[in-house]
């Protein structure tokens, strides 16, 4: 009897193996980052020699824990694959299953799965199954973009240096973008500093003067020295580096101070540091909201006029979105009163509508009378306007000031209040508090009269 050699029985083995197992692979084809709003469309390839079962599509959330259906095939309700009846012919064949997302959103973003079957080559009941996944990024250029300054409206501080600073408020973008300031057109190099602790839910830096940089305060015994030459006066002695900082709990001696009258000599390098922090947020339509502050120590001689902007890169942005602001002390605000004529008994309004040119940051407020309180009894009142309810004929003539500042500058104006006679009134019939009291003071009187009268009859 003659032995099989070794050669040949495995080609039969391999006969045997080919008719009874089944060949599949299956991978999803890479795709870039998208957009949102682009076409998208996911390819499923897998390349098998059985019969074909089906191919489910799964857009899978919550970390992998739910796995929604998004498309099925079911070829037991086709005949697309008639052709590869004939079990005993082994044919590799490629095939492809496409998904398309004709408008991606952001809520796409996530992780998709490709599940292929096909029936074994051995017996139509039992299925070999096989699965490919992608995970589907989809970006988002930011919407809005806005420059705000912190901490404002604010006074201005003559003999005072001041912390400013600008926030850069990037909304609606994902992945987070690159934002970065410029200062008349060229970028500003800034100190990054470190994010703050997390729910701390401040946005703006803290304060870091901890006491005035103005010369014009200066001890009177330095003073004294500077004017005669026996030593240098506090203005020559080496300024602190950009933002001064904090001293720690300890008493300090407040020196008796000299004030100048004259506008005073900011102590600065000759170039301000700038101080920068980055942060952003997620937001729960999967964006994200990204913010810049950039601190500096304000000074009103240079940095008045001057354009900063804050500038954001994007992947999904074909070119860089910006925001401009242009530092600017007010000057000459427009000051509106109504009634334009007003009556003994009117509420006049005097409202600030305007300036003469483009103001930021928002200025403050304060109205004043001149020589005198206000008609509430107040020595001032802050806000853009000024009620004056039920004004009495004493007022005829009254000034008014308003003072509008911000940290760059500060400016006065005037306006003189005008009461005419009302005739639905009675000269004399009204007190200084806008009250109607000389009808009730005259019936008064024609009492006591009469009562005085009839006593002596």
């Amino acid at each position: 009897m003659r032995t099989m050699s070794p050669l040949l029985l495995c080609l039969l083995l391999w006969d045997l193996l080919d008719l009874v197992l089944a060949y599949l692979t299956v991978s999803i084809e890479p795709l870039p980052p998208v957009v949102v709003g682009d076409a998208v469309t996911l390819k499923c390839n897998f390349k098998t020699d059985g019969k074909m079962r089906e191919i489910v599509w799964y857009r899978v959330t919550d970390g992998g824990t739910i796995k929604q259906k998004i498309f099925t095939f079911d070829a037991m309700f086709s005949t697309n694959f008639s052709h590869m009846e004939n079990y005993r012919k082994r044919e590799d064949l490629v095939y492809q299953s496409t998904v398309r997302l004709p408008e991606v959103r952001i809520s796409d973003n996530g992780p998709y799965e490709c599940h292929v079957g096909i029936y074994d080559r051995a017996t139509r009941e039992k299925v070999v199954l096989a699965s490919g996944n992608i995970f589907l990024n989809v970006m988002a250029p930011p919407t809005s973009i806005s420059v705000l300054a912190a901490d404002t409206p604010a006074p201005f501080s003559r003999y005072q240096a001041q912390n400013f600073t600008l926030v850069c408020v990037v909304s609606g973008g994902k992945p987070a973008p690159l934002v970065y300031f410029k200062r008349d057109g060229e970028p500003i190099e800034a100190t990054p500093l470190p994010e703050p602790p997390a729910g701390t839910g401040s946005w703006a830096p803290r304060n870091l003067l901890h006491r005035d940089l103005d010369d014009t305060k200066v001890p009177k015994s330095l003073a004294a020295e500077g004017e005669v030459g026996g030593g240098r006066p506090l203005a020559t002695v080496d300024p602190p580096r950009g933002l001064a900082a904090e001293r720690g709990p300890v008493t300090e001696t407040i020196p008796e101070t000299v004030v100048s009258r004259e506008f005073p000599r900011w102590v600065h390098v000759a170039e301000p540091i700038y101080y920068f922090r980055h942060t952003h947020a997620p937001v729960s339509d999967g964006t994200v909201e990204a913010r810049a502050t950039l601190t500096w120590t304000l000074n009103p001689q240079i940095d008045n006029e001057a354009l900063f902007s804050c500038e954001v890169k994007h992947p999904a942005l074909s070119m860089p979105m910006q925001s401009e602001v242009t530092l600017v002390a007010p000057k000459g605000p427009k000051i509106t009163m109504t009634p334009t004529r007003a009556r003994v008994g009117d509420t006049v309004r005097i409202l600030v509508q305007g300036f003469q040119n483009e103001v930021f940051p928002e200025p403050l407020f304060t109205w004043t009378r001149v020589g005198s309180r206000l008609l509430d009894g107040s020595t001032e009142h802050d806000g853009k306007e000024l009620v004056l309810e039920r004004v009495p004929a004493e007022l005829n003539g009254s000034m008014y000031r308003c003072t509008a500042q911000n940290p760059l500058g500060s400016t006065d104006t005037h306006t003189r209040l005008i009461v005419f006679e009302n005739p639905n009134i009675p000269r004399g019939t009204e007190d200084s508090n806008g009250s109607l009291t000389g009808h009730r003071s005259f019936r008064l009187v024609l009492a006591l009269t009469l009562t005085v009268i009839l006593e002596l009859t």
